[in-house]
């Protein structure tokens, strides 16, 4: 019952000199002034500031105007005169409404943007941060991780891709958790560290709707500053298998630590490439054959069958080239003892551009 008294409260609020300015106008004809029109426009805007609803409103405005009808003059000239300023006033008031709604949306969008930007940055003060956190259904105490998808053209924020990809994404799992947005061109998905499919769902629709695509996730990290860590190492595993040629439906930050170990110290690769590949550089033809069948025995686990259906080539050529690559480097791919040094040295051929560029 309170509820309809309130509701009837702010409606007498927002129509006020409504029926007052029916009733001259039934009686004279005119039209709305450009003051009165100004006075609901006003009036709209206050409303959606405040909050309510603009379908009740507007079922406000026509029930004042069905309760004063009786007391307005008879003749059709008023009648439609009267009726033509119920139109331009709701008209008014509805606009001012909507205005009041598209910079209210502007300004959280503004918010939204600063909010991430200084998220993925860490350039807030952290108090702060938590508390903008919570608003936007981050909950900085806990782990979060961070996925992020890289396409062959730029997302858009608000874009058609962004859009199919985010309401996807909402419409499995609860949005109060999880932010979705673009930053650099690139699609981010924010989700509690404990919840690993959401970010995998992320990236299966990221595929779904870009060709191209590919997808790196962060470790899970605690706190605000985890948050950023987590992004980080994102974009590093998305820079890393862009250098590597590295596919698969998801990279993840974990599984490439290698990598960022190996690529630290560069004259320890430079040595350890020059020393156990440098002599492939004098079989026939140069050492990117050989080190192209190196790179696809170890990606199909040292399986010959495996390795030379990927490399087109019968089992008897491939073993020719592994052959050929434990003569001129006296280290075998086939002996476990050996092929750890063999293999370390391939990824830091890759890491290195090998021998594409010189060492």
């Amino acid at each position: 019952m309170g509820d309809k008294h309130d509701i009837h409260d702010a409606s007498e609020q927002y129509l006020d000199g409504f029926t007052r300015t029916l009733a001259e106008v039934s009686a004279t004809g005119r039209r709305l002034t450009r003051e009165e029109l100004k006075t609901r426009r006003t009036l709209g805007e206050q409303a959606a500031e405040a909050g309510h609803g603009l379908r009740a409103l507007i079922v406000a405005h026509l029930a004042a105007t069905r309760a004063a009808w009786p007391a307005m003059p008879g003749s059709a000239e008023s009648g439609l005169a009267t009726l033509a300023a119920v139109e331009q006033a709701i008209d008014a008031f509805a606009e001012g409404y909507e205005r009041a709604q598209r910079l209210s949306v502007r300004r959280e969008e503004a918010a939204r943007r600063e909010f991430i930007d200084d998220l993925l940055y860490g350039r807030s003060d952290l108090g702060r941060l938590v508390e903008r956190a919570e608003r936007f259904g981050l909950h900085l105490s806990r782990a979060h991780a961070v996925a992020v998808a890289e396409g062959p053209s730029a997302y858009v924020e608000g874009g058609t891709i962004a859009r199919r990809v985010e309401a996807a994404v909402l419409a499995r799992f609860d949005s109060r958790s999880i932010l979705l947005t673009t930053k650099n061109g690139r699609l981010l998905c924010v989700a509690p560290g404990d919840e690993d499919e959401i970010l995998l769902h992320f990236a299966k629709q990221a595929y779904a709707a870009t060709d191209g695509v590919r997808v790196a996730v962060g470790r899970p990290q605690h706190g605000a500053g985890g948050v950023v860590q987590s992004y980080e190492e994102a974009l590093a595993a998305l820079e890393m298998a862009a250098r590597l040629g590295l596919a698969g439906p998801v990279l993840r930050a974990a599984d490439l630590l290698v990598y960022p170990v190996l690529a630290r110290d560069r004259q320890a690769l430079v040595d350890l490439v020059t020393h156990t590949l440098g002599p492939l550089t004098k079989a026939r033809g140069g050492a990117l054959p050989l080190l192209e069948t190196l790179d696809a025995y170890f990606d199909s686990g040292c399986v010959a069958a495996e390795t030379a259906r990927r490399l087109s080539l019968s089992v008897r050529a491939l073993t020719y080239r592994l052959e050929r690559i434990h003569k001129l480097t006296g280290a075998d791919p086939a002996d476990p003892a050996q092929r750890y040094m063999l293999q370390t040295a391939v990824i830091g051929a890759r890491l290195l551009d090998w021998p594409s560029q010189p060492l």
